[in-house]
């Protein structure tokens, strides 16, 4: 009996100091991630405070002198439309342009039948030549009356019916003047000449045709090119800006500038020549038209251009790069680069925005720098420091080795 209760005993004291064992490492390692965990959080706001500087973009405030101007897209009009049609009914003999071609003023463009109106010339010089004779005679017959009269061998009725019928034929012969002019006018439409210089379109009628004066198509469309027209339209709000500025110099025209549909290429500089007089409440914009000298047909009647209408100068503005305006809930803003080197947010009133350029008349000052590029990574004093400049296309970056020859099927 006493050896079997000395061996149940051993087992479970060897168990016991297993538990104990174990339940001292697991409070050794859960102390051990604690304390961590602890210094981990206490050191994390002091990581914060010293976080890395952003790589921003700077640009310095300008001060010049900038163009004020408005834009606006335009489409370019021929200064004068004109449809050529017949005013007489007749066969088209021949036709004295080339299509596409420029034309002077009184230059013929068409030749119609003239043998009709010829023949009706010529019966009325006829009858005005017969009337003027009768004229004649009745007026020596009226001579002789009054005469006979003083001799008491003619009547003063005579008289007057011979006064009568003299007023009568000279009226006839003012008529027969009159139909004379008229055949000789429908005679000159058989002739038909262009009303002013420009340049014609496609042929819309052949000679061999007979055309009407009621045709509604016409003969050819002549364009006036040189000068030239541009129609644009500008919001309600710049009338009165425009009417400021043809206050200031009411003798010299507004300035208008034509640029290709992609901004890059100027095509002509003209002169505001309208204004329109009401606004259209439908779209809430004025009409507007320019007129551009166009030797070199650099603007064509149908393209779309921009343009920029001319207000005047602003003299020493402020100007900063685009980029740098930035739109927030309360409106536009800048980041500006104190001398330490931090950022703020400072609000700004922009005057005019072109050309990449913008101008503010509020919130800046000359010598500042700004922020142009990097303002997503910013908040209020953020340190900042310039990024490094980005190399040119084809050039190696600074520090690094000859560029190696590209390879390719052609090597």
């Amino acid at each position: 009996m006493t050896t079997t209760t000395t061996t149940t005993t051993e087992p479970f004291l060897q168990r016991r100091s297993t538990w104990m064992a174990s339940a001292l490492l697991v409070l050794a390692v859960g102390g051990g991630i604690w304390s961590f965990s602890h210094k981990a959080m206490a050191a994390k706001p002091a990581g914060e405070a010293k976080s890395p500087p952003v790589q921003v973009t700077t640009a310095p405030v300008k001060q010049q002198n900038v163009q004020v101007y408005r834009s606006g897209i335009g489409t370019v009009t021929s200064m004068a439309t004109v449809t050529v049609k017949a005013r007489v009914d007749g066969q088209l003999d021949k036709v004295g342009f080339v299509e596409g071609q420029d034309v002077k003023a009184g230059q013929l463009l068409a030749q119609l039948d003239p043998r009709t109106l010829e023949a009706q010339l010529a019966q009325a010089q006829a009858q005005k030549a017969r009337d003027q004779a009768t004229l004649v005679n009745a007026r020596a017959d009226l001579k002789r009356y009054t005469t006979l009269i003083g001799e008491d061998a003619a009547t003063q009725q005579q008289v007057d019916t011979q006064k009568a019928l003299v007023a009568q034929l000279e009226a006839a012969v003012q008529t027969d003047g009159a139909q004379v002019k008229f055949a000789e006018v429908q005679l000159s439409f058989t002739r038909i000449v262009s009303p002013m210089n420009g340049r014609v379109g496609a042929r819309l009628v052949d000679p061999g045709n007979i055309v009407h004066a009621t045709d509604a198509t016409g003969l050819v469309v002549i364009n006036q090119i040189d000068p030239i027209a541009v129609q644009f339209t500008l919001p309600d709000e710049a009338v009165q800006e425009i009417n400021r500025a043809q206050q200031r110099d009411a003798a010299q025209p507004l300035g208008v500038v034509a640029y290709d549909r992609a901004g890059s290429s100027m095509l002509g500089t003209g002169k505001l020549i309208l204004v329109n007089n009401q606004i259209d409440t439908a779209s809430g914009t004025v009409q507007l038209k320019g007129s551009f000298a166009n030797p070199q047909h650099a603007l064509w009647p149908g393209q779309y251009v921009n343009v920029r209408l001319l207000l005047g100068h602003r003299n020493d503005a402020l100007t900063v790069p685009a980029a740098a305006i930035q739109r927030g809930q309360d409106g536009t803003f800048a980041w500006v680069v104190d001398a330490d080197n931090t950022v703020a947010n400072v609000s700004v009133h922009v005057a005019q925005i072109a050309d990449g350029v913008a101008v503010v008349d509020k919130g800046l000052s000359a010598g500042q720098r700004v922020v142009v590029d990097g303002q997503y990574k910013l908040k209020e004093h953020s340190s900042v420091v310039e990024a490094a400049a980005k190399p040119e296309a084809g050039q190696p970056a600074k520090g690094a080795g000859p560029a190696k020859p590209a390879t390719g099927a052609g090597s």
